[in-house]
């Protein structure tokens, strides 16, 4: 049997046959079987937009070459009575608790909030209500923050390559499309996340893992330099070992962390609002036209350095997808984006932030908790301007001009949008920063400038960042870790799921 890699450059509504045609003229064989390796979009040029495809081929027909195999994941298994409690159902929560399980240790995963379908219906109820849910919401509940969002699997984290490849495989027989193993941007998308975080509880609970919904932390029970209680709104789980994956809007965990001596600093993190647009002019600026077959919806990525003030930067954009209500609190105003896995729907949003530390914002330097309190109360500043949950809006034409029109534009926001100054609800120094970048971005995206920019973005990062030993535990304990982006140190599905992985195999390593 004979291997060879092969490369194409494929329109963007090629089929299955068409590759298979390309392959056998290159190689002028007809008995093979391949596998994509790797598939991205080259959109440089608008008059040749077309698919970069490598495919790997086997073939009795071809002689030589050898298949690259990965190495997978590690798991030291054996059959032990240690108790590991993992705190959080997002990425790094639970794939922390899937490789403890199947390492051999007892294992119970905790989650503050809901199960996913009764998550699902409290995420509707509070868009037709304006209600708040505080266990069924966007920000808590099964699958963490990430559930409801685009589902993007990127990362920039070096070296993580085992465990992305272990994330990916298990969101594959979780129910994922096969192409996120060679997609160059895969995402999931809000709607299959549903039933893909399902399905991964499942095959937790049938490996012998606990799990919890409902479940509040409240306290850890500390006896020297070890945690041998997690003490919950349920009752008291003892623990030989235990893993907090809390997410960035848990601030009562922060809070009673840094009581408990676990040690935080502050961190550069990102501020903003969400900009948003008709995803046909997104679709004519990146591709030349409203629609081309083949590609789902246009994405894009800017960059500036808002005036030298701070940088400016889109991110999480979500190409055909809705703005939504991401508080976590029901004294909070936050805006995030999701978008299904078609990306179908007719509005495009991205979150427009500028890079700025803490000190930045209070004119001095702060301890992790005022840096957690400051951004609270800016958080709490925009429920109060909106008296809810809807989302303070202006055109971005108005923004950059720093006056108010008082127009307001259709959106996708569920909850309705308020016509507001949202340069003056912003720190200063943000809006300036934003108010150059949007400048900006309206040179590079042709009609930029006529979008609407709405809301509070605060959870793109986390303003701190937990303070980790040299083997990757909270420092001063043996046995306690934070993982995630709740720690400070990752961001994403990707490189936080790698992270709680990467403190479950320590562990099991002891």
């Amino acid at each position: 049997m004979g291997y060879r890699e092969l490369s194409f450059n494929l329109p963007p509504d090629y089929q299955e046959g068409d590759l298979r045609d390309a392959i056998a003229r290159e190689l002028g064989i007809g008995v093979f079987s391949w596998q994509v390796a790797h598939k991205s979009l080259d959109a440089r040029k608008k008059s040749d937009i077309h698919w970069q495809v490598r495919v790997a081929v086997l073939s009795d027909e071809l002689a030589g070459g050898e298949p690259s195999v990965p190495s997978g994941l590690a798991i030291p298994s054996r059959v032990r009575d240690e108790r590991a409690v993992v705190v959080g159902s997002g990425p790094a929560g639970f794939f922390a608790a899937l490789v403890l399980r199947k390492a051999g240790f007892r294992t119970t995963l905790i989650e503050r909030g809901t199960e996913v379908q009764k998550r699902a219906r409290g995420v509707r109820s509070f868009e037709q209500t304006g209600c708040f849910d505080p266990v069924s919401n966007y920000a808590f509940g099964e699958g963490g923050a990430g559930t409801f969002s685009d589902g993007k699997l990127t990362s920039r984290s070096k070296h993580i390559s085992r465990e992305k490849r272990f994330i990916i495989e298990n969101y594959i027989r979780a129910g994922a499309p096969e192409e996120i193993r060679y997609l160059a941007h895969p995402h999931l998308g809000s709607d299959n996340l549903k039933t893909i975080v399902a399905n991964l509880r499942k095959e937790f609970l049938d490996l012998g893992g606990s799990f919890l919904f409902e479940t509040l932390l409240e306290d850890i029970r500390v006896e020297g330099e070890r945690v041998v209680e997690a003490v919950t709104s349920a009752g008291g789980i003892e623990a030989d070992y235990c893993i907090i994956a809390p997410g960035h809007s848990a601030y009562e965990t922060y809070r009673m962390l840094i009581k408990r001596g676990v040690g935080f600093r502050t961190k550069p993190f990102a501020l903003g609002s969400r900009v948003e647009h008709p995803q046909e002019l997104i679709n004519r600026a990146q591709l030349g036209r409203e629609a081309l077959p083949g590609i789902k919806a246009a994405e894009y990525r800017l960059t500036s350095r808002g005036g030298d003030i701070f940088p400016v930067y889109t991110f999480c954009m979500c190409p055909g997808g809705v703005v939504v209500p991401a508080t976590a609190y029901a004294d909070t105003n936050i805006v995030n984006g999701m978008s299904r896995y078609r990306r179908d729907g007719i509005f495009a949003n991205a979150a427009c932030v500028a890079a700025v530390k803490p000190e930045d914002l209070g004119g001095r330097e702060v301890s992790a908790l005022e840096a957690l309190e400051q951004l609270e109360e800016l958080e709490q500043k925009f429920f109060r301007y909106a008296e809810g949950f809807a989302a303070p809006s202006c055109p971005i034409a108005d923004f950059i001009a720093g006056k108010e029109s008082g127009a307001v534009r259709a959106s996708s926001y569920p909850l309705g949008v308020k016509s507001a100054p949202l340069w003056e609800l912003l720190p200063p120094r943000v809006s300036d920063a934003l108010r150059a970048g949007l400048r900006d971005f309206s040179r590079k995206i042709r009609g930029f400038e006529t979008g609407t920019i709405m809301g509070l973005e605060s959870k793109t990062s986390s303003p701190v960042q937990v303070v980790r030993d040299e083997d990757g535990r909270c420092a001063g304990f043996e046995n306690l870790a934070v993982v995630g982006e709740g720690s400070g140190w990752a961001g994403g599905i990707i490189s936080s799921g790698a992270d709680g992985i990467r403190a479950a195999l320590r562990i099991a390593a002891l």
